[in-house]
């Protein structure tokens, strides 16, 4: 069984789609795609009937929302279905979700903040996950590497098929969550005299076979289009 991610023409590059309940992580630059990519995803679930969760720390539900809305793939209607949950953790009523879920000690320590936030998403049985980003989350964190580990460790465990966004600017660069990760997936954005050029590329992919070729990424009407005939020399 393949998790479809609802981005025409990526499944091509990934033998139909991520293999279910393990972690994918999204790397790249601003305004590469990364946000768009997890939309899109999200919105095959809710499609599905699926539960689908989105944990952030930097926006609401209605930027989201707004911003998605200037494309074809119908997410504002599908976000607010029964089967979407929007979380953003430095608010109000995200800290109080995650508080009904404390199991004890210092509320604003970082294990606790992980446990909380495990437990939660293994509460909703989620089927489809997005988190954004680790980038946000390292603030949480008084030892970045070790509670990065154990906190990703954790959501490799549940059930949820996981896309975590990584700000990424230095394609040479590798972070803990890329050697964690079942998955890595690399956006590029390069400009150029005749415009920008887009693409997309599976580093990693276990349980997969993959080529690592870069391949053609364009914002359509419809959201991303990947182009899995074309290469892209960057």
């Amino acid at each position: 069984m393949r998790i479809p991610s609802g981005v025409s023409g990526f499944d091509e590059l990934i033998q139909g789609g991520f293999l279910p309940r393990r972690l994918y992580v999204l790397s790249g630059p601003p305004g590469s795609g990364k946000t768009t990519f997890t939309a899109q995803y999200i919105a095959e679930g809710l499609r599905n009937g699926e539960q689908c969760m989105y944990i952030t720390m930097h926006e609401t539900e209605e930027e989201l929302i707004n911003d998605m809305s200037s494309f074809d793939f119908g997410f504002e209607a599908l976000a607010s279905s029964e089967g979407f949950r929007f979380i953003n953790l430095v608010s109000p009523k995200g800290k109080h979700i995650l508080n009904q879920f404390s199991q004890g000690g210092n509320a604003s320590s970082v294990q606790s903040l992980t446990d909380k936030i495990v437990a939660f998403v293994n509460s909703r049985q989620v089927d489809r996950l997005v988190i954004d980003s680790t980038m946000l989350l390292r603030l949480f964190f008084a030892n970045g590497s070790e509670e990065m580990t154990r906190f990703l460790t954790a959501l490799k465990q549940g059930d949820a098929t996981t896309l975590l966004i990584s700000e990424m600017t230095d394609p040479s660069s590798y972070s803990d969550e890329h050697f964690l990760a079942h998955g890595v997936v690399f956006f590029h954005n390069y400009l150029e005299a005749t415009g920008m050029t887009r693409g997309i590329q599976v580093i990693k992919m276990r349980g997969t076979n993959i080529d690592c070729d870069i391949r053609s990424l364009n914002f359509t009407d419809n959201g991303l289009v990947v182009d899995p005939r074309s290469k892209v020399d960057l």
